[in-house]
């Protein structure tokens, strides 16, 4: 799956343990009815894709959604999900079909 939209905040790597660490994005998508802000999350090596990201950018991220079950110690089970990032390009423009000039026409 894909998300487009603008780059609100790019947050700094977060090491969760000797061995995870996360960086998050919040990104706004204005392609529906009412703008959604989601926050996708890069993990391990992915988080190194963030460099150079900056707010205000239009980007296009390549995701996956995840889910878990939880059980407490009270035994009350409770559910989970994110969205973790596994690509990003800057620019959300779609490519055009039409040839750009006569001269990019095929003959």
């Amino acid at each position: 799956m894909e998300l487009k939209g603008k780059v609100k905040v790019v947050f700094e790597t977060t090491q969760v343990s000797e061995k995870f660490s996360k960086r998050d994005v919040v990104i706004e998508d204005n392609s529906g009815m009412y703008p959604q802000v989601l926050s996708i999350q890069f993990t391990q090596d992915k988080c190194a894709l963030l460099d150079g990201i900056n707010v205000g950018d239009e980007v296009t991220i390549s995701i996956n959604l995840k889910g878990r079950e939880w059980t407490s110690p009270q035994g009350e089970v409770k559910y989970f999900n994110s969205i973790e990032g596994w690509k990003i390009q800057r620019g959300a423009a779609a490519p055009s079909s039409a040839p750009a000039s006569q001269e990019d026409m095929p003959f």
